[in-house]
């Protein structure tokens, strides 16, 4: 954040904060700024969002406004500048070790947020929420065809061909009956915040309106990859249940089917993130990029869902 941007956000910061101290960088990336900034009895977080995220705060502001129980308090936020002030919401669940149980209990808050937020879609949509809905997904892939991806020939041939059955699982998908709403993207253990007895979820710079279920695809990764726990381990069953019961019974399926389509919706997002990046930054990207891809490549050979 240049300095004269960042004198105009500590003077907007401080028409609704009163800070006790100096008003600090948390982190700088491509896509986002955030400060921290020291109350008296607690810290707020300063986001100036990048382009790519532009719609962030309004979104995070109406989420409050219908969800305060489950998502950060927004003090105050700047549609025309992207600006975004929230009160702490305590730790992220990755500093404890990212235990199931906090998902077991994040969860099916999340999936009512998700239920409730369907009738706003077309009011997110139409103020910037990317447009990841199902019917959409297959030209989507096809697009992705033509971008420059970090795969070997081989890989980015295994997606060619995969091109037919990813829009029949999309067809497939569109006809189960699931609202399509806002998807975090991003649901992984430094957007799960724990205060007490209380879990928030944080960070919505990567929601799209798209199949809800496919929200899992993020969080059971992590599980995977950072808690190591293997694919067959009770847990997954666990959460899953646990996320679809707001949803009424008879899902399992569906939600199969959601997740093998939704890890390509996941790539076609980060493909949309890495088109905003300067060139320099690409290279650092694309390393996560290439083992999100890998995983989604490795789908095609699962057969037919059930």
């Amino acid at each position: 954040m240049s300095e004269p941007l960042l004198a105009g956000a500590e003077d907007w910061i401080r028409t609704h904060v009163t800070p006790i101290g100096a008003i600090e960088n948390a982190h700088e990336r491509p896509w986002a700024t955030v400060l921290r900034v020291p109350l008296a009895d607690r810290a707020a977080w300063f986001k100036a969002c990048g382009q790519v995220q532009s719609f962030e705060p309004r979104l995070s502001a109406g989420l409050f406004a219908r969800w305060p129980d489950r998502v950060a308090e927004v003090l105050a936020h700047d549609d025309e500048r992207a600006w975004l002030l929230l009160a702490d919401a305590g730790k992220p669940v990755g500093a404890f070790g990212n235990p199931p149980e906090a998902w077991l209990a994040g969860l099916p808050l999340y999936a009512e947020l998700q239920r409730g937020e369907a009738p706003h879609s077309p009011d997110h949509l139409a103020h910037g929420v990317p447009d990841l809905r199902v019917e959409n997904l297959p030209a989507r892939y096809e697009e992705l065809l033509y971008r420059e991806l970090p795969l070997e020939s081989d890989e980015i041939g295994r997606l060619r061909r995969f091109a037919p059955r990813f829009a029949e699982l999309c067809g497939e998908l569109a006809t189960q009956g699931v609202p399509e709403t806002i998807q975090h993207d991003d649901l992984h253990m430094a957007n799960l915040f724990a205060e007490g007895d209380r879990v928030r979820i944080l960070d919505w710079g990567d929601s799209s309106i798209s199949h809800p279920f496919a929200s899992l695809v993020v969080t059971f990764r992590f599980l995977e990859e950072t808690n190591k726990l293997p694919p067959s381990d009770p847990w997954f069953a666990r959460l899953r249940d646990a996320y679809l019961e707001p949803w009424g019974p008879g899902l399992v399926d569906v939600f199969d089917l959601a997740t093998r389509v939704g890890a390509f919706a996941h790539v076609i997002a980060w493909a949309r993130q890495r088109d905003h990046l300067p060139e320099e930054a690409r290279r650092k990207f694309d390393e996560p990029f290439a083992i999100i891809l890998r995983r989604a490549v490795a789908l095609d050979a699962e057969g037919p869902a059930s």
